[in-house]
């Protein structure tokens, strides 16, 4: 069960950001807090506005919360959390994790994380099957990291194929297994 966990949900720029909502519903239906980290290009897909009012949170995308001095610690929230999960994770991201390339607040907070890490990805075919995402995903779970392998169906680049991000009531009911166990 999820009561009282403290999730931590890591949104990248994918068009399948939006299906963050529906993540963020069912954790909270089942009693977890929630706590979104955003990267720069996700925003462009989602807005703060909308994870912070479904999370009531604020939405962490920056190192520096204002101009004052104040700052998000991404080793606060690696401590904080009981688990990790990134949906949607693009390839460019996937492969920051792998090679612990720290530019955004996302990676970061990853580095420092505490608590175990589920990775969906969602990009397209082609990218998904490339030798350098596969040697990515390969890294990450060896490193410990939980991949949720991602559907075959229609991609929003109109093709058919591997790479779409596990649809939301599945990824929540991995975790929540994960936590039954």
């Amino acid at each position: 069960m999820l009561k009282g966990k403290h999730i931590v949900l890591g949104i990248t720029g994918s068009i399948a950001a939006y299906k963050a909502c529906l993540i963020i519903r069912g954790f909270i239906k089942q009693g977890a807090e929630v706590q979104v980290v955003i990267t720069p290009a996700g925003k462009e897909f989602i807005t703060p506005i909308t994870l912070s009012a479904l999370t009531s949170k604020p939405v962490i995308s920056e190192f520096f919360a204002q101009r004052d001095g104040t700052w998000n610690s991404h080793v606060n929230i690696g401590q904080w959390a009981d688990v990790m999960l990134i949906a949607p994770a693009t390839a460019s991201t996937i492969g920051k994790m792998a090679h612990g390339i720290a530019d955004n607040m996302l990676i970061t907070t990853y580095l420092s994380m505490k608590a175990p890490v589920f990775i969906a990805p969602a990009m397209d075919l082609d990218m998904y099957a490339h030798p350098s995402t596969q040697h990515n995903l390969e890294l990450l779970k060896s490193y410990g990291n939980h991949i949720i392998e991602p559907g075959t169906g229609f991609l929003a680049s109109h093709l058919e194929g591997k790479g779409r991000m596990e649809e939301p009531e599945n990824i929540i009911k991995i975790i929540d297994e994960f936590f039954n166990k």
